[in-house]
């Protein structure tokens, strides 16, 4: 597809004054984050960055903090689109902060399976909610000079084999429910650029790596859809040169090595790859610096741009984290606790010790503040006596060694050595390091090997586990004992599986009955990725002798025993959810359950809160009164939950996904290739749809939340449009004693006989703010996009004619009222859609 036709004028003049060699350097990342500046033209550098749950940056400086958002599976659990305009807004405002053009978010895969990865970072397990929400964050960006960079290009779905493995998806599957997301954000959202995704696709016609699916990327993508932005690739995620210039890649990232950076210009002058398609893909990226202000005197002049210092980020943050906690559970109508009414409360958990804020990843960013959900309730609860007990082990990973207090270097001096090896084993550098990050970053070139050497004392009678964690060529040896070695050099791979996020370390046990010494030697490679920074890495790790869980577990009770409330937090950590990896179990880790069950036995008074991204199993949820859906909340997270508690903010989440009550009921219970082959089986059965289909009862049904306040709906009514959606009006009553929020559902259950289609799906939402005793009446607007199928044969959408009954409820399992609306049948082609537009 040529945007030529439609190109502003300046813009093809500016690609006219670009040399071959120039233009095939646009088309390749200059560095990590970065695209290449042409200066004579008037073209700066523009700026990418992670993430979905904050703005990174672009600087290695380890002070560069940024406000750290919850995980965008809480965004959707708002069912907010006003407050995803917000959450817009603050992308915008942090990016802008950070000197950042283009935010690599939000990703619109489906959490098609909870044991995914990066389920925290997705938005729901139902296009329709997927999409709603994401259009408002990009548009809202995107008003604002900021591009959004929507992900993963098509059926990424699961971190098992990512980089490698196929998604068999059939073409009515990919249509009708991954697809999905990327159409609105296309057609309503405008947006500016996509990423495509490491993994393939075989949607029955051809199978490909996504970066090389021409039908897909060039033929649904850009000439249906008339994408007009910039098809971004996953890091190192091009795999070759003519088949993804042909496939419809537009940049890639990062560079300026890597395969394009090597071979297009090569390929370009050997008649491999036409000129003109270079040509296509210079219109785009010189449309999106005219878009991010990157092209001197072309800037749009957004009515929103000026308006960024007016965003209460902190704030906004600190609503969102607390409307989006669900409540579960509250048989006692415990929500809100009265601050006054509560004199000792007994925080327990590990995460109330630690809380698990943001996932591995991508969605991590350093933080601006940091609060201790102790200091947050003593802030909630100020004439009340708080105190903090872990309660049980959740973590595997021992803590960092302390070199400044336990460690000297072979000198004597304080500290490790750290010595930076070239190939002859010779140092390049050389000095005694007191702390240490379990990075080393911007390794020379030359080196090969990194070594660690250090005496550490241990001091404390009892049981030590001491070691190191690393990846790649390395031997670790400690107490005169080789733990681990290996002869095999990594690259790239260990970035992009997250492997060297948290490497699992050799250990060696020490039983010590007065101080002694161990002696600690690690050799580890020297990393040089293609694409990205050269760095070492060496976790440094040392457990001490300490409370045994089952006195971690009597403290916790005992406390919570003479508590007038135990708030109770459980949940997951950084072991458990993380981009490069999948989960092996939905069970919560260490003894947490446990702690649940004896807390609650010492304290009828319990709420519980669960400080996770992706469902657990919480065999204990028909037990405890008042359990709330805490998410990772980024860091207002704290502060946050002292509002829920206290009464401050509702907590009017509504969950984006389904719940299960066991493992076993759950309908995909992984992503695991086979043969490298990832097959959706489940077809457009996704989420909830198939627990409808295979008639399971999970613990909390999709779109499930009590809030703080009770509801009743009264008869809907419908009103079919011209355009073929439908308003469903539903009368609705705040029965309770407090203002509070609901969120009306609707879902569409086909005609009787229809073939292979969903039980019901959801086809819109509303909400809305309803004093206690006062009736208001809530539209749902359910689009005509929500009736048609995809027809394979002619290869188009169809509504088929019949009487579809529309359901108007709080939940996917609880529906309250019902009107059947009766629509003629239709079809329609997938024509071409407009082109660029500024």
């Amino acid at each position: 597809m040529s945007l030529d036709t439609s190109a502003p004028a300046a813009l093809d003049a500016l690609r006219a004054r670009l040399t071959l060699e120039e233009k095939v350097r646009l088309v390749v990342g200059a560095g990590l984050w970065s695209t290449t500046a042409v200066p004579h033209i008037g073209l700066r550098a523009m700026q990418l960055s992670d993430g979905p749950a904050g703005v990174r940056g672009v600087s290695d400086d380890p002070g560069e903090t940024s406000a750290s958002f919850p995980a965008p599976s809480a965004l959707a659990a708002t069912w907010d689109l006003g407050l995803a305009d917000e959450v817009g807004a603050v992308f915008a405002a942090e990016a802008r902060r950070h000197g950042v053009d283009v935010v690599l978010a939000p990703q619109v895969n489906l959490q098609r399976t909870p044991v995914g990865g990066r389920h925290f970072e997705c938005y729901s397990e139902d296009p329709e909610l997927t999409s709603a929400i994401a259009v408002h964050v990009v548009r809202a960006a995107q008003e604002r000079g900021v591009g959004m960079c929507v992900k993963h290009f098509v059926a990424n779905d699961s971190e098992t084999q990512r980089t490698s493995y196929l998604s068999r998806v059939d073409e009515r599957t990919m249509r009708e429910v991954y697809l999905a997301p990327f159409e609105r954000l296309v057609h309503q959202a405008r947006a500016w650029s996509v990423m495509g995704a490491y993994s393939g696709v075989d949607d029955g016609t051809t199978a490909a790596p996504v970066l090389e699916h021409r039908p897909l990327l060039t033929g649904v993508l850009k000439d249906e859809w008339g994408f007009d932005g910039v098809v971004v690739s996953d890091w190192v995620a091009t795999k070759s040169v003519a088949a993804a210039v042909d496939g419809g890649l537009d940049l890639q990232m990062p560079g300026p090595d890597g395969v394009w950076g090597d071979g297009l210009l090569a390929a370009v002058r050997a008649g491999e790859v036409d000129e003109a398609a270079i040509d296509e893909k210079v219109d785009r990226l010189l449309l999106l610096a005219q878009r991010v202000g990157a092209l001197d005197g072309l800037a749009p002049d957004g009515p929103l741009r000026d308006t960024l210092d007016q965003v209460d980020v902190a704030g906004t943050l600190r609503r969102l984290v607390g409307r989006s906690m669900v409540v579960l559970r509250d048989d006692d109508a415990t929500l809100p606790l009265g601050a006054d009414a509560v004199r000792t409360v007994a925080l327990v958990g590990p995460n109330a010790v630690a809380p698990f804020v943001q996932g591995g990843g991508s969605a991590y960013v350093r933080p601006e503040r940091h609060v201790t959900p102790l200091d947050a309730m003593r802030d909630a609860f100020p004439d009340a006596q708080v105190t903090v007990h872990a309660g049980a082990v959740s973590r595997m990973l021992p803590p960092a060694l302390d070199l400044a207090a336990r460690c000297t270097t072979p000198a004597g001096e304080p500290g490790a050595l750290l010595e930076v090896l070239d190939a002859e084993g010779v140092a390049l550098e050389s000095r005694a390091v007191t702390t240490w990050t379990g990075w080393l970053r911007d390794v020379p070139e030359a080196a090969r090997t990194v070594r660690i050497r250090a005496t550490v004392t241990l001091t404390e009678p009892g049981r030590h586990e001491i070691g190191v964690g690393t990846v790649g060529r390395h031997r670790i040896v400690v107490g005169g004992q080789e733990l681990s070695a290996a002869d095999d050099l990594v690259g790239a791979e260990v970035i992009l599986d997250s492997s060297v996020n948290a490497p699992t370390p050799a250990t060696l046990v020490v039983e010590t009955l007065e101080p002694t010494t161990v002696e600690l030697d690690a050799t580890v490679q020297a990393v040089h990725p293609v694409g990205y920074a050269s760095f070492a890495r060496a976790e440094l790790v040392h457990r001490t002798p300490g409370t045994s869980p089952d006195e971690l577990l009597a403290d916790a009770v005992h406390a919570a025993a003479r508590a007038d409330l135990a708030v109770v937090v459980v949940g997951t950590n950084e072991e458990i959810e993380s981009e490069g990896y999948d989960r092996t179990s939905l069970a919560l880790p260490g003894t947490q359950d446990q702690l649940v069950e004896a807390v609650l036995a010492a304290n009828p008074r319990t709420v519980v809160v669960v400080n996770a991204g992706a469902p657990v199993i919480l065999p204990w949820l028909d037990e405890v009164p008042c359990v709330l859906w805490g998410w990772l909340g980024g860091q207002e997270w704290p502060d946050a939950l002292g509002d829920v508690l206290t009464g401050r903010t509702e907590p009017a989440g509504r969950l984006p996904w389904t719940l299960p009550a066991h493992e076993t009921d759950v309908p995909v219970p992984h992503a695991v290739p086979v043969d490298g082959v990832v097959d959706y089986h489940e077809g457009v059965h996704v989420g909830y749809r198939s627990w409808l289909r295979l008639g399971r009862t999970p613990a909390a049904p999709f779109g499930h939340g009590l809030g703080w306040t009770t509801w009743e709906h009264d008869e809907a009514t419908a009103l079919v449009g011209a355009d073929g959606s439908v308003d469903v009006v539903v009368p609705v009553r705040n029965t309770g004693p407090r203002a509070g929020r609901e969120v009306v559902q609707v879902y569409v259950e086909p005609p009787a006989g229809s073939h292979d289609r969903p039980v019901r799906w959801l086809g819109g939402f509303a909400g809305a703010h309803v004093a206690p005793g006062a009736t208001t009446q809530v539209r749902v607007r359910v689009d005509a996009t929500a009736f048609p199928v995809w027809d394979t044969e002619r290869g188009g959408w169809v509504v088929p004619a019949g009487t579809y009954r529309l359901h108007a409820g709080r939940s996917s399992g609880d529906l309250r009222t019902s009107v059947d609306v009766v629509l003629p049948a239709t079809a329609s082609d997938p024509g071409p859609r407009p082109g660029r537009s500024t």
